[in-house]
């Protein structure tokens, strides 16, 4: 289910906005995860063909880094050649910029970097608690994905943080087909 947006009279003249629904973008959410593990192994292969590690502690801060690197450069570049992940494409979600336009690089960039905060103070917490593995650092996980996605019920477009702060919105690509500038 989409949900129009009502444009106030300081808005650029466009149709009204289609939102999906936190439910369908929390959906895309989860199947990226599942999508993203077959991306994370092939870099995870690149990174120690190269490097030849052949211990995954030696190593695992940069491991980290590319990691942080690839997804980065996965992210952006779907969502500046066509406003969605696969994942995206799967539920009709697309990635625009306040005007209805693809996004450009550096607000992809900022976009990606920002929506750590979906998962850092967790992370941040559970490892003040002393809780770096198991339940409780899934617990702390879940508790602060699920606190994200009720504040995006409540806000403007029920849009999420990261899109708020970047000036960027995820709208219903059924309804927003791309517009190339």
């Amino acid at each position: 289910m989409s949900y129009p947006a009502v444009q106030g009279a300081g808005d650029s003249p466009q149709p009204a906005w289609f939102y999906p629904s936190v439910r369908r973008r929390m959906a895309s959410f989860v199947y990226e995860g599942v999508l993203l593990f077959g991306v994370v192994m092939l870099s995870g292969f690149l990174f120690s063909s190269i490097t030849q590690q052949r211990h995954a502690l030696k190593g695992l801060h940069g491991l980290q880094a590319f990691l942080f690197l690839m997804l980065g450069l996965y992210f952006v570049w779907f969502w500046c050649k066509t406003g969605q992940t696969l994942a995206m494409k799967t539920w009709h979600v697309r990635l625009v910029d306040r005007f209805g336009q693809p996004v450009r690089r550096w607000r992809a960039s900022a976009r990606y970097i920002l929506s750590w905060v979906w998962f850092l103070p967790s992370l941040g917490v559970a490892e003040i608690m002393g809780h770096r593995a198991g339940a409780p650092l899934w617990s702390w996980l879940l508790g602060g994905v699920l606190l994200i996605a009720v504040a995006g019920r409540f806000s403007p477009g029920r849009q999420f943080v990261h899109d708020l702060v970047c000036g960027t919105r995820l709208v219903d690509a059924r309804q927003h087909p791309v517009r190339r500038p």
